[in-house]
């Protein structure tokens, strides 16, 4: 059985844009952020960077990011890594012979951004950039009251932030784009 036992994944030099439409208070996020959070949840990479992976065999193998473009494979010999060359797959990835350890490096990341991705990223953007006011998404509790003066209140979940994903439906438009 083949196991992924290290990802070491490189920082981009820069994200894709935030998509347009957004709203003042969305925009003013930092789009590094709202990227970190979708990359977090998803397989896929949209900007290039470096990355490695040490991976034990016997087995096939797949990267687990996409697109991903290896450049070198090693494997440990008890002293040193040495090239090593292996056999793709058909259906992409590579046949470990052995338990290894194996070192793929190389890039992932690329191509253009999906339509259903900058619509979780403006999804989440929004919902993150919502000022508390009843009826936005994360409110938890709203209470308001009517004598002589006007008072409200809205609480949030303690999880409102962590939950963003979920809550404002970016995660189900990145359900194909998730990690396996």
């Amino acid at each position: 059985m083949v196991a992924t036992i290290l990802q070491t994944e490189g920082a981009p030099a820069s994200y894709p844009a935030a998509p347009a439409g957004l709203s003042a208070a969305a925009a003013a996020l930092s789009t590094s952020m709202l990227w970190q959070r979708i990359e977090a949840y998803i397989a896929w990479r949209y900007t290039s960077r470096t990355i490695t992976w040490v991976v034990e065999g016997p087995g096939d193998w797949q990267p687990p990011l996409k697109p991903a473009t290896i450049s070198t494979i090693q494997i440990w010999t008890g002293e040193a890594w040495q090239t090593e060359t292996l056999l793709t797959c058909p259906l992409g990835g590579y046949q470990l012979p052995d338990f290894g350890p194996f070192k793929f490096v190389g890039t992932v990341g690329g191509g253009a951004v999906p339509a259903a991705v900058n619509e979780a990223v403006r999804r989440i953007a929004e919902y993150m950039a919502a000022e508390v006011n009843p009826g936005h998404s994360g409110a938890r509790v709203v209470s308001e009251s009517m004598p002589d003066v006007f008072t409200g209140s809205v609480e949030r979940s303690p999880a409102w932030m962590a939950q963003a994903l979920v809550n404002s439906g970016a995660a189900d438009l990145l359900r194909t784009f998730r990690r396996a």
